[in-house]
């Protein structure tokens, strides 16, 4: 019997993850969509559902978050949870990686993903399609990586990071990790290249503060 998931959300992303948890096994009961004209509709034959509908479901499935935008990710983790849901994990089949990374609860992994070695990934993190996270990284909870990007070992990501399509962190070492404070977006393109500040937007080669 295949494991069954809820999806909350019922954009494009979450099209994508169903697709994605198909392709993993799984069977999709339902998309979540807070917006009460869409609930009752389908999506790709799939229900759209209230979240109070789909906590009825929380002894057989298991919930992850398809939304991109990393506060609002974490906002709707915490209204699933308190109506009593719980959270699973998604890996695409082909994403290749070492027994040496640890995975949180509600993260999900696309498909072309490589993930080396001691890798340290948090709770609700988004790995889009095609991108790479070398050795010692660290990716903290509701972090996204959009499609192609590239961290580099011993980059300590902060939470509810965005890093912006085809984004290039390049390394730190052991004794100086690059990091990357909590709530950074960086741009997609950009190279980082220096460790950037909590709160901040950067942007270009290499990646400078965006002004105001």
């Amino acid at each position: 019997m295949k494991q069954a998931v809820i999806i909350y959300g019922a954009g494009g992303f979450a099209r994508e993850v169903a697709w994605l948890a198909e392709e993993a096994g799984y069977e999709v009961l339902c998309f979540v969509d807070d917006d009460l004209k869409n609930q009752g509709k389908t999506l790709n034959g799939i229900p759209i559902a209230s979240l109070e509908e789909a906590a009825k479901k929380a002894q057989i499935a298991k919930m992850v978050i398809a939304v991109g935008n990393p506060q609002v990710r974490e906002h709707l983790a915490q209204k699933a949870e308190a109506m009593g849901l719980s959270f699973g994990t998604i890996i695409h089949p082909n994403v290749r990686m070492s027994k040496w990374v640890e995975i949180g609860e509600g993260t999900i992994i696309t498909a072309g993903n490589i993930l080396t070695t001691n890798i340290r990934i948090g709770k609700h993190v988004h790995i889009n399609l095609d991108c790479t996270v070398g050795h010692d990284a660290l990716l903290d909870d509701f972090t996204t990586l959009a499609p192609g990007v590239h961290v580099s070992g011993w980059v300590y990501l902060g939470k509810r990071v965005y890093i912006g399509t085809g984004a290039v962190i390049i390394n730190g070492t052991s004794q100086q990790p690059l990091t990357i404070g909590n709530d950074v977006v960086v741009g997609a393109g950009a190279v980082v290249t220096k460790p950037v500040p909590a709160g901040l937007t950067v942007v270009g080669v290499p990646a400078k503060p965006l002004r105001k």
